[in-house]
């Protein structure tokens, strides 16, 4: 499924594109906009997400493969992929952010509740998860500004290979909780 300006349903305002209820489709789901577009519902797609700019969802955004915006990824509640998680910007979740691979974002990562990579996850920002939640990745976490959360952090425990001490890495300019 592509969403261009002609989509149905989808409307220009106030500098981005707005559409209003859920995006859903088996297929893969390519948002080929000149800007960043908000949807109030949820976004679904069968195996990738993909977008030039930002993607802003009130509800979650799930795909059984990968999830990659040129800008940032924002949603009310979930972003959940099989594979990886990718942001030129940042990533925010007012709950969740699940990987079946790494999670990468240009700027920070922040959850309200846990982050869990199956691989690897890095920020150009900082990292922050919910005060009564951890962080978790297969292989290393890696952020250039703080790491923050309420719980535990785990990395490299991986089960789909033996890994190596860089790999069981936990990198940041200051561990602020956790």
């Amino acid at each position: 499924m592509i969403i261009d300006k002609n989509f149905k349903g989808l409307v220009y305002r106030d500098g981005h594109y707005f559409y209003d209820g859920n995006i859903e489709t088996t297929e893969n789901l390519e948002i080929q906009l000149d800007c960043w577009l908000e949807v109030t519902g949820s976004i679904k797609a069968g195996w990738y997400i993909k977008a030039g700019w930002s993607i802003d969802a009130g509800g979650y955004i799930k795909a059984g493969g990968y999830i990659d915006a040129g800008g940032y990824i924002k949603v009310g509640w979930s972003i959940d992929a099989g594979g990886y998680i990718k942001a030129g910007r940042y990533i925010k979740a007012g709950r969740s952010i699940e990987a079946g691979g790494s999670i990468d974002a240009g700027g920070s990562i922040k959850a309200g509740e846990y982050i869990k990579a199956g691989r690897s996850i890095e920020a150009g920002g900082s990292i922050e998860a919910g005060e009564s939640y951890g962080i978790s990745a297969g292989l290393q976490i890696t952020a250039k500004e703080t790491i923050t959360c309420g719980l535990k952090i785990f990395a490299g425990i991986c089960t789909w290979k033996n890994t190596n001490d860089s790999e069981k890495t936990i990198t940041c300019s200051k561990l602020i909780s956790g």
